[in-house]
């Protein structure tokens, strides 16, 4: 019988005890089951554990992680026989801590969520980098609390969007309340031909993977570099950028498929890996198999040699 185990994560007073508290005051999460809950840092809130346990929730409180072990985790599992777990994660230890750890039996991941103060994440961002970029690679969701008019809000959801394009992402003001999270694009998206500067590929990219209904029967002219392997038909290619998605050691080539029109198949054929090229074509939303599903499928119409850009990588802010 499988026991769920939800991972809280995110950085000291990012806001995961307050998330957690929420989250056990729905009842229906309950369930009426025996849940453990176990904190590994303590900020500022803290629980009631007499409150917990009129809830059927038992605490655990681990402060060195060294004490977080598999063997650890066991001896909870025969102690408390939960029917459900809840772990409150230290934001500075690293992910792949919990990630590469034997749960006891029948443990079983089953959401990451992921809690962000929007007013210190530009200091994380800076600082420490790629240890928020771990915390947002395989979450399910990511909370960005205590926003307000100054909250680069389409900056931050694109920084979640680049590592993990598959992650809810949701915003939050300091009253609770739910601010507009649509994205102020720098280019104009009302326009029957999108014209995309090298700078903004990343941006675009981030976009159009995640809503590619915006895009659906636009035009796009741009400067990309080609990507051709065996995998892809002779009339195809990705089209696309090398991208820094969380630091100088993660450098990927992102883009989306495309198909050449009839008119301009045989020049397609003729492009080569790392070709830099003008790139006019049609988007349209349709399945395709390297998305396992729907997507934005370009339709090149136009194809021109072009220098390469001056920025040979791409960010996502």
């Amino acid at each position: 019988m499988e026991i769920p185990v939800f991972l809280f994560n995110g950085f000291l007073d990012s806001g995961k005890t307050t998330f957690v508290q929420d989250t056990i005051e729905d009842e229906e999460f309950l369930a009426g089951e025996k849940v453990l809950l176990i904190t590994c840092e303590e900020g500022e809130c803290e629980y009631d554990e007499k409150e917990l346990l009129k809830k059927g929730i038992l605490l655990e409180k681990v402060e060195d992680e060294e004490d977080f072990t598999p063997e650890y985790l066991q001896s909870c599992q025969v102690k408390y026989m939960p029917q459900k777990v809840m772990i409150e994660y230290n934001g500075m230890w690293r992910m792949e801590k919990i990630y590469g750890m034997k749960l006891p039996k029948y443990w079983e991941i089953v959401q990451v969520i992921t809690t962000v103060d929007a007013s210190t994440f530009s200091l994380y961002l800076n600082n420490m980098r790629s240890l928020i970029m771990e915390q947002f690679q395989d979450t399910d969701m990511v909370i960005f609390n205590r926003c307000d008019e100054n909250t680069p809000l389409a900056s931050y959801r694109r920084s979640v969007k680049a590592i993990n394009p598959g992650a809810q992402v949701y915003m939050e003001n300091a009253d609770g309340s739910q601010p507009s999270a649509e994205d102020i694009l720098p280019y104009d998206i009302s326009k029957d031909t999108i014209e995309l500067e090298d700078t903004d590929f990343g941006i675009w990219y981030v976009d159009a993977m995640d809503a590619p209904e915006k895009y659906d029967g636009k035009t796009i002219h741009m400067r990309v570099q080609v990507y051709k392997n065996m995998k892809l038909p002779s009339n195809a290619f990705v089209p696309g950028r090398f991208a820094m998605t969380c630091c100088a050691d993660d450098i990927r080539f992102i883009g989306p498929l495309c198909v050449a029109t009839p008119s301009i198949e045989p020049k397609v054929k003729r492009l080569k890996k790392r070709d830099w090229i003008y790139l006019t074509a049609r988007i349209k939303m349709e399945y395709a198999p390297l998305y396992k599903g729907e997507g934005p499928v370009l339709y090149a119409e136009k194809i021109e040699p072009a220098q390469e850009a001056a920025e040979k990588v791409v960010y996502f802010n």
